[in-house]
């Protein structure tokens, strides 16, 4: 099994050089790859198989940065091109932008080139980099690979890949929920439970509007301009660590309490460009919560449960059964001709509940 940690790590500013060199080396590697790769399909019709070891006898510099983390820019630009190719509803990958935010790469470990020691890791032409250890790593666990990267703000974070073997046994189900997806509250159970989602993004609106605008004032490539910028995405940054701890702890919350949970496999996508929704349906992040739950669940021995996202949940009555031809939005309590009245969302949960412990009871 893998498993991944993230660390914040604080290097100096001759290895934050070396860093900016590299991400500019992995940046260039995969442009100048893919743009012979279009050039020679153009001319021959004909796949090109290049590697970024054949790059370095013309572009010398390229050999100050660990090779690694070329090879592994190659293996992402061929694994892009390859799907391209494979499925039609994959798109042709795309220059990386010496502008953007978010930027990253991957080495490897090999030999015990990468190491902690004493809170600080030990990465290959860099060397030892002070790290925020906030968790200590088991014995058994083999260090594989890490992922450096940077934010918007100027952070920098070490994704550590660990590799180790234990067995996980499933846990019998004893307790089970059913969570209905809620744009207001993030989801509701069918114990009758509200998540009540603080809305972070909503509650930052304003604020993020007002320095938005300052930013779109400054002049390009200016001093003013790049300390609007950072004030930007330190807001932004706030929210989405906001948002990223109440899902964790929602998630952990629901993981230790439950044995089985059961959810609708909604497109959030979709979702978001109906009805104008987008803003509503992408700062709750369901989709992250899902991913969170996911794996809480099944580091534990269990279950998570999808149900088909055309179960009419919200239709159906879960006293007697009974289906609704039609039900507006606009019906937040459910009624039934058999006397049963329940709140729509807690309704739907509870009939999810149901069809995921029917849908477990024949495996």
């Amino acid at each position: 099994m893998n498993k991944a940690y993230k660390f914040r790590i604080y290097p100096t500013n001759e290895q934050e050089v070396m860093f900016s060199k590299t991400f500019g080396c992995v940046r260039f590697i995969y442009n100048k790859m893919l743009g012979d790769k279009i050039s020679h399909y153009e001319k021959t019709k004909e796949k090109l198989n290049n590697t970024s070891a054949q790059y370095k006898k013309e572009f010398e510099w390229l050999k100050e940065v660990d090779s690694l983390a070329l090879a592994n820019a190659q293996m992402n630009l061929q694994t892009a091109y390859n799907n391209f190719f494979c499925s039609p509803k994959v798109g042709f990958p795309k220059f990386k932008s010496k502008h953007k935010n978010q930027i990253s790469y991957t080495i490897n470990n090999q030999n015990g080139s990468i190491r902690i020691e004493n809170e600080k890791i030990k990465l290959p032409k860099i060397g030892f980099v002070k790290m925020k250890q906030h968790r200590e790593i088991p014995n058994n666990y083999k260090l594989k690979s890490v992922t450096i990267s940077k934010t918007p703000t100027g952070k920098y974070f070490a994704s550590i890949l660990f590799e180790f073997e234990e067995n996980i046994e499933s846990k019998e189900i004893q307790s089970v929920v059913g969570l209905d997806f809620s744009m207001k509250e993030l989801f509701v159970s069918s114990d009758g439970e509200f998540a009540n989602y603080p809305r972070y993004y909503r509650g930052s609106q304003e604020k993020l509007k007002k320095e938005q605008r300052k930013l779109s004032k400054c002049e390009n490539s200016s001093n003013n301009r790049d300390k609007q910028r950072l004030k930007v995405a330190k807001l932004h940054e706030k929210v989405s660590n906001q948002r990223k701890d109440f899902l964790h702890k929602q998630s952990r919350k629901i993981t230790n309490s439950y044995d089985l949970v059961c959810i609708e496999d909604l497109n959030m996508q979709g979702m978001s460009q109906a009805l104008n929704f987008g803003k509503s349906v992408h700062d709750v992040g369901f989709g992250m919560f899902i991913t969170f739950l996911s794996y809480k669940l099944s580091e534990q021995g269990k279950k998570l449960i999808k149900i088909d996202k055309w179960f009419p949940s919200s239709k159906i009555c879960s006293n007697c059964g009974a289906v609704k031809e039609k039900l507006s939005l606009s019906e937040r309590t459910y009624n039934c001709d058999c006397d049963f009245s329940c709140d729509r969302d807690i309704n739907a949960s509870i009939n999810i509940k149901n069809e995921g412990m029917r849908l477990v009871s024949l495996v």
